[in-house]
Formats: C-alpha cells, sequence, structure tokens
C-alpha cells in the first residue's frame, strides 16, 4: 500500500467512527406515520377546543392515510389531558391541543402541577387565537368602552362581570383590563361561558368578557350589546365593533390561545413533520373559513417561535396574576 491508499484507508475509517457515534434519527429520519396518531384534547366533547382538534384531525388523516383519533380528556383545568400526554412515550404518536391555560396560567396556579410545561412538552405550533368581546346588559347606562370606564370610575367595585371561572383566561382579561383602565370591576365566577351568559340576559350580572360568538346572538335580537373588542384593532369578520385601542388602551388584549405540543423528546424531524402539516392544514380555505366564521384568528409558526412565545405569555401572565392577586380557592 502506498502513502496516498493509506491517507485514504484512514480519512475512510475515520468517517465511518464518526457515523457510528451519530444519532439514529441524525442518520435516517424515523417513518412517520406508520401508526394511528392520539390527539388528546384537556375538555369535554362540544367547546371550542373540541371544534378546532376535530378539523385539524380530519385533516391530517387524509393527508396522512393513517387515523387521527381525538381523545377527549377533560377535567381538573386541563391538567388531566396534559398530565396522560406529558408521561407519554416520545414518538409524535400523542400530541396535545393545549391552551393557554395549559402551558401559561396553570404553572402560576399549581405548586404541585403534574407536568412542566418548558421540560415535558416539544412545541409545534399555535393554531388559533380566540378574541374576546366585551358585552353588556342592554341596561347597562355605557354604549361604548369609553363610557365604560368613565361609569366603573364613578361606581367602584360595583359593576359586575361574568367569565367562566376564577382563574380563566377570561377573568385575566378582566383583570387586565382593570389594571390598564385604572378602575375596578367586580368579577363573578360561573360554571362556563354559557351560564356565564345567562347571568347577563337575565341582569343579574351587566358585563362578560368572552368570544363574540357567544354575545353576537343576544346583541342581534337586542337581549346584549357589544361595547367593544378586546384588541388594539378592530376585527376584519366585524368592522362595525370598535376596539378597545380607539379608547386609548394601546396594548391591551384580551382572548386566549390554541396550540399542539407533543412529549419532549420526540425526534425533531417528526416534530417538523407534525408542524408543517398542521401550518399547511390551517392554511386550507374550507378549514380557515370554518374557523373565522366563529371568531378565530388562524395563527401558526416555527416550532422554535413557539417555544419564545410560550415563555413571554408565561411571563406576561405570571405578571397579570401576580397584579391581579388573583388565587385558586
Amino acid at each position: 500500500m502506498n502513502w496516498k491508499q493509506g491517507v485514504v484507508s484512514a480519512s475512510l475509517v475515520t468517517v465511518l467512527n464518526a457515523l457510528a457515534w451519530l444519532p439514529a434519527h441524525a442518520q435516517k429520519a424515523p417513518a412517520y406515520p406508520t401508526k394511528p396518531i392520539r390527539f388528546v384534547v384537556p375538555y369535554p366533547p362540544g367547546g371550542t377546543t373540541d371544534i378546532v382538534a376535530r378539523g385539524i384531525a380530519g385533516k391530517l388523516s387524509e393527508r396522512w392515510g393513517q387515523q387521527v383519533v381525538v381523545d377527549n380528556r377533560g377535567g381538573a383545568s386541563t391538567i388531566i389531558g396534559a398530565e396522560l400526554v406529558a408521561k407519554a412515550a416520545p414518538d409524535g404518536y400523542t400530541i396535545l391541543l393545549a391552551t393557554q391555560t395549559t402551558l401559561s396560567i396553570n404553572p402560576q396556579l399549581y405548586p404541585r402541577l403534574p407536568y412542566e410545561p418548558v421540560r415535558d412538552f416539544a412545541p409545534i405550533t399555535p393554531v388559533v387565537y380566540f378574541p374576546y368581546v366585551i358585552g353588556a346588559h342592554p341596561s347597562l347606562p355605557a354604549t361604548s368602552i369609553k363610557e365604560l370606564i368613565a361609569l366603573a370610575k364613578a361606581n367602584p367595585g360595583t359593576l359586575a362581570y361574568g367569565t367562566p371561572g376564577t382563574a380563566s383566561t377570561n377573568h385575566l382579561a378582566g383583570a387586565l383590563l382593570e389594571s390598564m383602565a385604572g378602575i375596578k370591576l367586580l368579577h363573578v365566577p360561573f360554571k362556563g361561558s354559557g351560564p356565564a351568559m345567562t347571568a347577563v340576559l337575565g341582569g343579574q350580572v351587566q358585563l362578560i368578557i368572552t368570544g363574540a360568538a357567544t354575545v353576537l346572538p343576544h346583541a342581534k335580537s337586542g337581549k346584549a350589546k357589544i361595547l367593544a373588542f378586546a384588541a388594539e384593532k378592530r376585527h376584519p369578520n366585524w368592522p362595525d365593533i370598535p376596539a378597545t385601542g380607539e379608547a386609548g388602551l394601546q396594548g391591551y388584549r384580551g382572548g386566549t390561545w390554541f396550540s399542539v405540543v407533543t412529549r419532549a423528546g420526540t425526534p425533531q424531524p417528526i416534530v417538523n413533520a407534525l408542524n408543517r402539516e398542521i401550518v399547511a392544514i390551517l392554511a386550507t380555505p374550507d378549514l380557515k373559513d370554518r374557523f373565522t366564521a366563529i371568531g378565530f384568528d388562524i395563527h401558526t409558526s416555527t416550532p422554535e417561535e413557539f417555544a419564545r412565545f410560550i415563555n413571554t405569555d408565561m411571563a406576561r401572565t405570571a405578571k397579570v396574576i401576580q397584579t391581579a392577586g388573583i388565587r385558586l380557592e
């Protein structure tokens, strides 16, 4: 063997040794999916989270030729469903429709949470944002957010607003409104947005902060009214409804977001495949139109961008909860 052959042989051995040390998934992306996928929804069937999950699951099943089964595991402020996914195998065959409650709010309120958002989940993508409106009983002597703020300042702690519960995203939207507008409202928690809306219609509480779809039918019939969208700008679907930003509340936003995550440790090629397909699905006209018609805004990103967003939202949520002194009883 001459010196040139020796160098080539040595180089080949070096390359082969280096490849042997590479992780298996770096050499070859795993085949995925090769079996049904479980899509855990941490809420009961029939709600908005269920609608979003089933829309995505149906499209994924069509695109991949593998069944994506929605598994509703409601209860305990999404903790039951989240814990199930946090303890699943890190293989991409168990995914979670995670909400703001799951990833941003629960960690601030439960000292012994059985999952840790950053440690236990691999972010895939946000999917929708659900903007809130500030609705009211027709008898409330205010027809705009400016008039509401003035009325609340004149009557501190007497105007009541209903929400689906303590520490819900609706409650946080109300607490943030109080902080930014310099007012004091009375929070009245109910067991869901439906009962809260019923209380407004009956005049038991004057205000509600919830999704537009909950209030709009009653506003059209004259049984309720909408003072503003809890946003900086008007919503393109409802351009006649003013935004709180028009009253000088720049930076105020009330709403919630849904997302998809999976078990931490799932191979990155699988996370990327899920991201790629879900983002493409949400851009299809039929699904996009279906979601926007009921008040959702489509929001997607890369897994890396979503991870940064989660950290930012957790910090923002913690500040609202601490400032308002929100605690679970």
